[in-house]
């Protein structure tokens, strides 16, 4: 959530970054001052009402005390009183209307993020490794799976529907064993804290983190209660600390988790339907990170090179893209995408997102920090995927295939794997 008093003292600059991003939001803008003026004229309103109210009540004090009569002045007193009342009602209007509109609107880019539309503008930052070269045409995953008896998408879709994975024997052992490399990763080399949240999420985590009012056509819902699937680690982890205080010598704080992650990609019939790239459930490992607001840019490139370390290690192919503009996520200020290369289709795959959201989330959650000089201030909030297991399975079976047509996995996953580094159909 935007700070109030930003718009206040910037509305230029606000419309102006707002505008870069392309949504047409900065409309609202308008509709928060006009609101912001009206709230601060009530107050002030209330405030000398409050202050003559104070007055008056110290003159009945003094007439009674000498046993005059104050009955004209308590009755005035009493019509002053139903009118701060009515006046606080007022703002409490005012201040609920602010916050709905505050809640649509989505964080500002930082500086040096590039403008642009969408993902055709974003700019490459860099390469690690090389593609694979195969001596036969690479193979899709969905049929290297099918082929290995690894993989079962007609029983998923019987089970749930389109758009679920159905994982066989040992490909049940490598997703499983996948989660685990993830955890130990980021917990034994990066300093992550491990957590094991719930992941069923009540509204007012899912409003902290930004999913909610905006994306809730997105979201699973319970239908007896308001609780939703988590769409991501990201969400519970991020309200751990919500509605606290920190010390300022406990941040950075770093948190690591593994949920499954729920989608109803609503609007995205049709798009990448085959396979499991674009799916409604996948695993994913999450880092979250709570930083005092002077370094958390610092802390951004760190979760970046722990996300990247994931494929390195993996011996995959993959780009890092800054995104622009147009194309950052709704509480985002700063992200990276990191692009894995998958030969089956030829094409490179979101397989992480590192964002920096600053405070936008912080002030939502009410996640405040007592800094040095012991005022209180949000923290900067950060997440990235470490990474998301579904399109980190496709690029491994489609970069790891063989002319045999088994899959040859990479030695740092054969303990994850029952010391197996070779799947074949048995």
């Amino acid at each position: 959530m935007l700070d109030i008093k930003l718009i206040r003292d910037n509305p230029d600059a606000v419309r102006k970054r707002l505008a870069d991003r392309g949504r047409g939001d900065e409309a609202a803008v308008d509709k928060i001052a006009a609101l912001d003026q009206r709230r601060r004229k009530l107050v002030s309103d209330a405030d000398a009402l409050k202050a003559q109210r104070n007055i008056v009540s110290k003159e009945i004090g003094a007439l009674k005390s000498k046993g005059q009569d104050a009955a004209d002045k308590v009755a005035a007193m009493k019509k002053v009183g139903d009118d701060i009342a009515a006046l606080d009602r007022e703002v409490a209007a005012v201040d609920e209307e602010l916050r709905a509109i505050l809640l649509t609107i989505p964080n500002l880019p930082h500086p040096i993020v590039p403008t642009g539309k969408d993902s055709a503008d974003n700019p490459e930052i860099r390469r690690w490794g090389q593609k694979p070269e195969f001596a036969f045409k690479p193979k899709p995953h969905w049929e290297i799976g099918e082929a290995l008896d690894i993989l079962d998408f007609p029983r998923a879709t019987k089970i749930s529907g389109s758009g679920f994975i159905l994982y066989k024997g040992a490909g049940a052992r490598l997703e499983r064993g996948l989660i685990n490399f993830l955890l130990d990763l980021h917990t034994r080399e990066h300093g992550y804290t491990e957590m094991f949240p719930p992941f069923l999420i009540n509204r007012a985590s899912m409003i902290g983190t930004g999913q909610l009012p905006k994306f809730e056509e997105d979201m699973y819902r319970l239908r007896d209660d308001e609780l939703y699937l988590a769409p991501t680690a990201e969400v519970p982890v991020s309200n751990i600390h919500r509605d606290e205080i920190l010390r300022h010598d406990q941040l950075p704080l770093y948190y690591c988790a593994y949920t499954p992650c729920f989608r109803r990609e609503a609007g995205a019939a049709g798009k990448e339907t085959r396979g499991m790239i674009r799916v409604h459930q996948f695993d994913k490992v999450e880092m979250v990170k709570f930083s005092h607001p002077d370094n958390s840019y610092d802390e951004l490139e760190k979760m970046l090179a722990n996300a990247e370390k994931v494929l390195q290690l993996l011996g995959l192919h993959y780009r890092v893209i800054l995104l622009c503009t147009g194309d950052m996520g709704f509480a985002s200020a700063k992200t990276y995408d990191i692009e894995v290369w998958a030969p089956g289709q030829n094409a490179y795959l979101e397989v992480s997102s590192c964002s920096n959201c600053e405070d936008f989330q912080s002030r939502r959650a009410n996640i405040r920090f007592k800094d040095k000089d012991g005022k209180n201030r949000f923290v900067h909030l950060l997440n990235g995927s470490g990474t998301a297991l579904a399109r980190l399975y496709v690029a491994l079976l489609e970069t790891y295939q063989q002319p045999d047509g088994s899959l040859l996995l990479p030695e740092i996953l054969a303990p994850y794997c029952g010391g197996v580094r070779e799947i074949r159909k048995t």
